[in-house]
């Protein structure tokens, strides 16, 4: 198919001049409405205003560019025609919705209207067109509550109460129960509440209802809900959202009509079976808003089975069309179906791998099609804790399974304490009565989520399950009380801080805090295909970063083909070793000093053996002690009150004091202004060589006993922090001749390399000297970040950078994401002159940056040969690894 043109300078298509390759322009849902039209599908008549309409509205300071208002009104009079009804006209109404839709799914961050049309003069119209007053009085009432609050920018509260008081007055539990009459006086009641806050009465110029409804929609692309879902999963500002406007169908015209939300497969397991929800009498937001908590949409087969059959054959043609899972927005008026949106559907990590497969084993994609389409980051949730199975407890309720995953929390019922307490490293759970878009800064904060109402294709399920977060929904045996602050399941009456604990796998709700147990390290059967599928895909290798045989262990059950940094210093800090570290610090000579390394080497000789053991047959790369050794005594300010306490309560000539002011002693002379740029990496290996050569002495003689026993045990050792050549020399050097000593001892071969961690500016600059002695470069980029941007990392963190963020000083954290132009230019640098002073030169990364998918991206555009990232990232940087390669 030919795409038609995408004029800039065409600003309305209508949806049979459009077609699904046009999302950048008409956004998700009109691409979708358009493409859905052209294959003839029943979709109400209707335009789309594009992406691009909406960067000249903010580039003209919020204001609809010249024209665009004729243009609308041309394409109202045009739809006019389509469908034989006169907008604004009472005789034959005709209402449309007024729809966001960016170019990927953003479910619930930007604004809809529906019924936009009605007033005073119209809904009478309506109400005699149809024979149905309490229709369109209700239709009048969701008009008026959807314009106030996204166009007048009224809390949505306030409708609400209205709305909940008149339903109690009139003794009944739901919308559909209320009369023409109630509606009425909700409706007299909406105009006070218009009047009040704006000083004006609800319009009822119909074409100024829709400048505004479409203003109001390119506004929600920069509402705070929408930038912050933006900033969480990386969408471009300036994107911009397209607006569909459509000629309204009805699902709330009574119990032949209805309105759902459906998956065509399940997105939570990725079966092949539809998945969805309907609700009789009900109009689309009802489902997506949770307002009520709707029925599964199986049993619509029951109810009107030849409109389930027609869906049910309309689904599997989408999905076969796009070779996707799609969500899809229906409404049955009247027992005729329309279709009001299909798009990809937001789905669990483990339905995206298995779909995937699914699709590629019958032949509409293939592998590699499967494997480029499952966003790497998405994994992580595959690694969810779950509850204990040893615990005991009893479940306070059950809801619907919304996302999978457990977690355990303090309750919270505001999405702003939320995100406070979770910034500060709390366990929250955000428990409502229903999300809302607004709450999505809270959602990302929380641990979990719990609402009361609401199902699995509700706002709270469909954010959570596109985050990872575990979500129960639709949990009606409980009841809050936004004003007291309190939660009340059965007996149970939590207050605020109050624990928790959510199964979004199960959808159990328990009251108190649960034992939580990390997932399986090895990926199930379904997972380790499809990685498989990405690692035949791959060029670079991945490795891990273990500094435990339990660690390494669980690295190549998840797939990693090596080490790619062993950090020793976590060792000298277990508590049996760390008296002996101190009295080797504070040790006056070399002589002293080897005698308390001594004691150390049997402890460092076992953890080597136990790390190289576990990754026999695959590369171990051990980086000698890095950092300065006042990091493993007492803290100077603690030894001055404890010194001063002993002097005073036993006297100088005391022996704890004695050794205490020896420590005291010891610490002031270690003590540097800078300890991060003074005494450590490899200047402190040079500068107290008999450290480096305990080290080296425990790898080599484990090797040693390993490979004697038939263990294919290799170790590389890699020196921290080199800058110059003859630091890396003096090292390589150092290192080599212990090594040696030791194999010759044992007369057992062992093949090693020796080669240095990048983590310096200078490094890079001057790789061609280092390559000539080293024999493989690791990029420290935490390290390179932090001596690149002068940044010191636990600092700029915690303060300055989330205002930089903010401010868009900073793209992204450049501690979470590597940093292509500086950063990046230099690691280039080091890989060009590296290679070209030693052909062979292994070059990898060991930086957090390793796990995290364009950062893989980028090391694949460099040519490294491996990255390596923490065991339970292995997964995600063997599929980004993989999808770098087939981009």
């Amino acid at each position: 198919m030919t795409a038609p043109s995408q004029s800039a300078t065409k600003r309305l298509w209508f949806f049979d001049q459009g077609d699904g390759s046009m999302r950048d322009l008409l956004g998700g849902k009109g691409a979708g409405l358009a493409e859905m039209t052209r294959a003839g599908l029943p979709v109400p008549p209707g335009f789309t205003i594009t992406t691009e309409t909406c960067l000249a509205y903010f580039d003209s300071g919020g204001h609809l560019p010249p024209g665009l208002g004729d243009e609308v009104r041309a394409a109202m009079d045009e739809l006019e025609s389509r469908t034989g009804k006169q907008f604004g006209v009472a005789a034959n109404p005709l209402l449309v919705s007024v729809r966001s839709g960016a170019r990927v799914s953003m479910p619930g961050m930007m604004d809809t209207i529906l019924n936009l049309g009605l007033n005073d003069e119209t809904v009478a119209g309506l109400a005699r067109l149809t024979s149905n007053e309490r229709f369109a009085y209700d239709a009048y009432r969701r008009f008026m509550a959807m314009f106030g609050n996204v166009v007048l920018g009224i809390e949505k509260d306030q409708f609400d109460r209205v709305v909940d008081e008149a339903k109690q007055k009139a003794g009944v539990a739901t919308d559909p129960e209320l009369t023409a009459d109630r509606w009425k006086e909700v409706i007299a009641q909406f105009r006070e509440i218009v009047r009040i806050h704006t000083g004006a009465p609800f319009p009822q110029d119909v074409h100024e209802q829709l400048e505004l409804a479409i203003e109001a929609v390119f506004d929600s692309w920069n509402s705070k809900r929408a930038i912050d879902y933006r900033k969480y999963n990386k969408i471009p500002d300036d994107w911009g959202t397209a607006v569909s406007v459509c000629s309204m169908v009805f699902g709330n015209l009574g119990d032949d009509s209805g309105t759902g939300v459906a998956f065509t497969r399940d997105p939570n397991t990725g079966e092949k079976l539809l998945f969805g929800e309907y609700l009789r009498n009900a109009q689309g937001e009802d489902v997506v808003a949770g307002i009520r908590t709707p029925m599964k949409i199986a049993d619509l087969q029951n109810s009107q089975p030849d409109v389930y059959a027609q869906f049910v054959a309309i689904a599997h043609q989408l999905e076969t069309h796009y070779k996707d899972m799609q969500d899809l927005e229906f409404t049955v008026e009247r027992g005729k179906l329309w279709m009001l949106q299909t798009r990809s559907g937001k789905r669990s990590a483990e339905a995206a791998v298995k779909i995937a497969l699914d699709l590629a084993r019958d032949g509409l994609i293939t592998q590699n099609d499967a494997v480029a389409r499952v966003d790497a980051a998405s994994l992580d949730q595959l690694f969810h804790a779950r509850i204990d199975p040893n615990e005991q407890f009893e479940v306070a309720g059950v809801g619907l399974n919304a996302s999978p995953g457990a977690a355990t929390g303090q309750v919270v019922f505001d999405a702003d304490t939320a995100a406070e307490r979770g910034a500060k490293g709390e366990s929250v759970i955000l428990v409502r009565v229903e999300t809302a878009p607004d709450d999505v800064h809270g959602m990302i904060a929380a641990k979990g989520v719990l609402t009361s109402r609401g199902g699995a294709t509700s706002h709270a399920a469909v954010v959570a399950r596109g985050m990872g977060r575990p979500c129960v929904a639709g949990f009606d045996a409980m009841t809050i009380d936004g004003r007291a602050k309190t939660a009340t399941i059965g007996t149970h009456v939590l207050h605020e801080g109050d624990w928790i604990t959510i199964d979004g796998t199960t959808g159990k709700v328990v009251v108190g805090k649960l034992t939580l147990i990390p997932p399986p390290s090895q990926p199930p059967e379904w997972l380790a295909s499809f990685l498989g599928w990405a690692d035949a895909a791959a060029r670079m290798e991945v490795w891990a970063n273990a500094d435990t045989p339990d660690d390494a262990q669980r690295a190549r059950d998840l797939g990693a083909t090596g080490i790619g940094l062993c950090r020793t210093e976590h060792m000298f800090m277990q508590k049996e070793r760390l008296p002996v570290v101190q009295r080797m610090i504070i040790s006056d000579t070399p002589q002293a000093r080897a005698k308390a390394l001594a004691q150390l080497l049997p402890f460092q000789k076992d953890d080597f053996a136990g790390i190289l053991a576990a990754m026999a047959g695959y590369p171990v790369t051990i980086r000698l002690l890095d950092p300065p050794l006042h990091e493993f005594l007492p803290s100077l300010e603690q030894l001055l009150v404890e010194t001063t306490e002993l002097r005073i309560t036993k006297g100088e000539s005391d022996p704890v004091y004695v050794e205490k002011m020896r420590v005291l002693g010891r610490v002031r002379a270690l003590h540097e202004q800078n300890p991060m740029l003074g005494l450590r990496v490899c200047r402190l290996g040079i500068v107290y060589p008999e450290i480096y050569a305990m080290q080296v002495r425990a790898i080599f003689e484990a090797s040693c006993e390993l490979r004697a026993r038939g263990v294919d045990a290799r170790p590389d050792v890699m020196i921290p922090g080199v800058g110059t050549r003859e630091e890396m020399q003096t090292t390589y050097d150092a290192v080599k001749s212990v090594a040696d000593e030791v194999i010759l001892a044992h007369g057992t071969p062992v093949p090693y390399r020796i080669g240095t961690m990048i983590e310096l500016p200078r490094a890079c600059v001057v790789a061609g000297e280092l390559a000539s002695i080293a024999q493989f470069f690791s990029f420290g980029t935490n390290d390179l970040t932090q001596t690149t941007y002068g940044y010191s990392r636990d600092d700029a963190e915690s303060s300055f950078i989330p205002r930089y963020l903010e401010k868009k000083i900073l793209k992204d954290d450049p501690f979470q994401v590597l940093d292509r132009v500086g950063v990046g230019g230099l690691m280039r640098l080091g890989v060009e002159r590296g290679r070209a002073a030693r052909g062979d030169l292994k070059i990898g990364i060991c930086g957090e940056h390793g796990g995290e998918p364009s950062s893989v991206a980028f090391c694949n555009e460099l040519g490294l040969d491996y990255v390596s990232c923490s065991p339970y990232r292995v997964p995600i940087a063997r599929l980004a690894a993989a999808q770098a390669a087939l981009a």
